[in-house]
């Protein structure tokens, strides 16, 4: 059934350009709307007569492929293969075909052809990609699988079950054994959601039964379910009816479980008009959902995207999982397990030919894509991965040896080295009270970034102040804190150097808790805040590297605030008369402001000002006359204070920096000539 997956874009939406004359109109419309067994039905009669029609063998050929049945359209692409304008893509779609039927020789030996004579990029690309995924396909059958695999057969029937999804002690799939109406793009019936009460994989069928009415509608597709870790909240895709006035895409659906039932479904705020969402998956925690889409700007086919959920249902910005996940091809059945790696099928990455399941595995930032091998995967389609354990779940398989359709399976990963390591890092947030003392901040969004600044996860905290975020082994991040009234902080945090030995783990599952805190200050005006290590060498006003790293965290500060506009201030102590101090420290501050412009911060936002010894904050002698030098050196300082909370101000494009600074020293060299 991932012909109910894949195809209602295309069944409203899809235009050709076909390899001769265009066929009647009422195939040609029954094409359109992705009815391919009628299309399949008139042109293999067409065929009986003309044998050698290569507009029939191409309709057939892209019908099966369209419905998912790739294997199938493998003669038909061999009919076609080399005429017409469509050549190149044919021979791709060929030997996709030839490599979904195990025949891996003949596949090879076309998209070397292709490689050879296509004069498209895209298709000269993806044929390498393919020769690539062969070779490693080769290298993965030599390594050692402990996975066991089985059929469900006290599930299955001959019809399609597929998408399990595990939540209370209930086993929920989606299934076409009920429906006698036939969805027409795949020629099966329509699928519906259901559920049977199970311990692991032992289900009790006097349980089975269709979720309600409400949820399973009449001649429409229902499948792919998600549930929160407490199981009061369910997501799901429904679409696919086939018809004129049904719905022109999958889109996905919210319910909650409320007085013992589960309400009306609502279409979550994440879909987009004209484009096909499905196969939804919520993180361990409830708070991130994964899913797979052909909305515009992706890599192609279908991508995996996320988006966080807060509290009242309510999705972020949709965010796309990037080019190490998707590819050219179709990237679906996104499913995140309780030990932070990612699961997903793709025909895109090396497989055995059609959808197989992946791995994301992550080490010290990169993440590597690893095919989970022959014993799960095989030359049908293979996907919906579910861990109701660390070491065994479900999948679903259409697979040679099964009872008909899509089959559920189950497994068992016998590797001995099998450890699951949880890192996570706690937090809490905090403001200062003018007596410097703590006290709890809630209600502010705390975001992960990796190493490169991207955001990774968001989290907002309640009335206790606390944070929760997944990490990885030796790895760096920034802890980026936002709260209206507060200016944004950004705060490092490393795991280098904290992660646990696998061979002292005596259990398979280990959490490790990692803690930290964020202190987050008042955006308010007139209040110093002092920047440590801005030393000068005597007499001097240069700016040292210990001063340069400093002054790059209130860089990424005033990026991080664009809407404040401070005032530099530097300080000396008593040494040397007061006009010398003067003259000293603001030629200290405006080193640090030209430092700062030159990091690409506005002019318009800073001011530079020189205090000498005026403002101390410890004394410079003791009280008997002797010299303090604790005291000197609290006093030879560099502070910032906000001087306005405004509008954005952000360094225009077309800021000529050198000349900036020119007509700055002309000002300065006038000062002198009037002076003197």
């Amino acid at each position: 059934m991932r012909s109910f997956q894949l195809n209602s874009l295309l069944a409203l939406t899809l235009t050709i350009s076909v390899i001769s004359c265009s066929p009647e109109k009422k195939i040609q419309k029954s094409f359109k709307f992705a009815k391919y067994e009628k299309v399949i039905s008139y042109y293999k009669n067409v065929l009986k007569k003309q044998p050698n029609n290569p507009k029939a063998s191409y309709y057939i050929a892209e019908s099966y492929r369209l419905s998912n049945r790739i294997k199938e359209a493998e003669p038909f692409y061999a009919k076609i293969k080399g005429r017409g304008s469509r050549k190149d893509s044919v021979g791709l779609y060929y030997a996709k075909s030839l490599q979904a039927n195990g025949k891996y020789d003949e596949a090879r030996k076309e998209l070397d052809d292709l490689v050879n004579s296509s004069e498209d990029e895209n298709i000269k690309d993806r044929a390498q990609k393919e020769l690539k995924g062969l070779d490693y396909l080769a290298r993965l059958t030599e390594k050692k699988n402990y996975y066991r695999v089985k059929n469900l057969e006290a599930l299955n029937t001959p019809f399609a079950e597929y998408g399990p999804a595990y939540s209370n002690s209930l086993l929920y799939f989606a299934s076409s054994r009920a429906n006698d109406r036939i969805y027409e793009a795949s020629g099966t019936p329509f699928t519906d959601l259901y559920q049977v009460e199970t311990k692991g994989a032992n289900v009790d069928l006097v349980t089975l039964k269709a979720l309600p009415a409400n949820i399973n509608l009449p001649n429409v597709n229902t499948g792919c379910i998600t549930f929160s870790p407490d199981g009061k909240l369910m997501i799901f895709a429904r679409g696919n009816s086939g018809k004129r006035k049904g719905g022109a895409d999958v889109d996905l659906f919210l319910s909650r479980f409320r007085n013992g039932q589960w309400t009306d479904p609502v279409a979550i705020n994440i879909n987009q008009p004209n484009s096909w969402e499905s196969t939804p998956a919520l993180s361990p925690d409830g708070r991130t959902l994964y899913f797979s889409s052909n909305r515009k700007g992706g890599y192609g086919g279908l991508d995996i995207y996320s988006a966080q959920m807060d509290s009242r249902g309510r999705f972020g910005k949709a965010k796309n999982l990037g080019p190490d996940i998707n590819t050219a091809g179709d990237e679906l059945f996104p499913y995140m397990a309780e030990n932070s790696k990612l699961y997903f099928s793709s025909d895109g990455h090396p497989g055995y030919g059609m959808l197989d399941i992946f791995v994301v595995n992550r080490s010290n930032g990169k993440n590597s894509i690893d095919n989970l091998g022959p014993t799960v995967n095989s030359t049908g389609d293979d996907f919906g991965m579910y861990l109701f354990k660390p070491d065994r779940g479900f999948f679903t398989s259409n697979r040679e040896g099964g009872k008909g359709d899509d089959d559920i399976y189950t497994f068992v990963n016998d590797d001995p080295n099998l450890k699951v390591v949880n890192y996570l890092l706690a937090g809490v947030t905090y403001s200062l009270r003018k007596d410097s003392t703590r006290e709890i901040l809630p209600d502010t969004k705390i975001s992960l970034l990796d190493e490169g600044g991207d955001v990774m996860q968001d989290f907002t905290t309640g009335n206790d102040g606390k944070f929760l975020f997944r990490v990885y082994e030796n790895e760096n991040y920034y802890l980026l804190g936002e709260r209206d009234g507060y200016l944004t902080k950004r705060q490092k945090f490393t795991t280098v150097g904290k992660s646990v030995p696998l061979e002292s783990l005596k259990e398979l599952v280990t959490n490790i808790t990692l803690d930290t805190l964020l202190v987050l200050d008042r955006k308010a005006k007139n209040v110093a805040f002092r920047l440590n290590n801005i030393y000068f060498a005597y007499d001097k006003a240069d700016i040292n590297p210990d001063a340069a790293h400093e002054l790059d965290k209130l860089v990424q500060l005033l990026n991080d605030n664009p809407e404040i506009k401070i005032e530099m201030g530097s300080h000396t102590d008593s040494v040397a008369s007061d006009s010398y101090n003067i003259e000293l420290s603001q030629r200290r501050a405006e080193s640090t402001v030209n430092y700062l412009i030159r990091k690409g911060i506005d002019p318009k936002r800073l001011e530079a000002k020189g205090y000498g010894e005026r403002v101390p904050i410890a004394r410079n002698t003791n009280p008997d006359g002797s010299d303090n030098p604790v005291g000197r050196q609290r006093n030879r300082r560099t502070e910032f204070r906000i001087l306005e909370i405004g509008p954005a101000v952000k360094k225009t494009d077309d800021f000529d920096e050198e000349k900036y600074f020119k007509e700055k020293e002309k000002e300065k060299e006038k000062e002198k000539d009037d002076n003197n």
